[in-house]
């Protein structure tokens, strides 16, 4: 899997891109919910789960479906005061069921595991992308932090982290530039 500070760090750089304004903190406490809660797969380790199976890890919650359903909820129970399906609504959903969806395919460009299983529970087939530069994230902070962990959040930072900064930074410059032209016109 992509460690939780890659999943976390694209929640926080794509809400700084794809939303100008100040957003809530509300808004963000979802974000970072959409971009991790799909890891909570990982304590069905405890629990016996088998890592294949449905509940085990990258199963369903790492699905495109659930990040569906967890988008819904979140729109249904955090966000009442837009109407259904109104552009608004329609914004915030599309962006919570990336963010949800994400964390799929970063752990789908990781350097082990078993792949996603992306079309959960309706087919138990999993994934990986043709292309896995990430190096599988250790589980535990106590590994985590390590020369191994190191090496993680290298790979994290050259293939995630500096993308999704030069993603928000072009998108600032077609703003700025936009902006100075619309008021040269005026």
């Amino acid at each position: 899997m992509a460690s939780a500070f890659t999943h976390g760090f694209l929640a926080l750089s794509m809400g700084k891109t794809f939303f100008r304004e100040g957003m809530p903190p509300k808004f963000w406490m979802f974000s970072l919910l959409c971009s991790v809660l799909p890891d909570m797969d990982v304590y069905g380790f405890y629990l016996g789960t088998a890592y294949g199976s449905l509940w085990g890890h990258r199963g369903f919650t790492h699905s495109l479906f659930f990040a569906f359903l967890l988008s819904v909820v979140i729109m249904n129970f955090g966000y009442r005061e837009y109407g259904p399906f109104t552009p608004s609504w329609w914004k915030l959903w599309v962006f919570f069921f990336f963010l949800a969806s994400s964390h799929g395919v970063l752990d789908a460009m990781t350097s082990g595991g078993f792949g996603v299983a992306f079309f959960s529970p309706f087919a138990p087939t999993r994934y990986s992308l043709p292309w896995t530069p990430l190096i599988i994230s250790p589980l535990g902070l106590d590994t985590f932090f390590t020369s191994w962990g190191r090496k993680v959040i290298w790979s994290e930072i050259t293939w995630v982290w500096l993308p999704s900064i030069l993603i928000w930074g072009v998108l600032q410059a077609v703003r700025i530039f936009h902006s100075r032209h619309i008021h040269r016109k005026n």
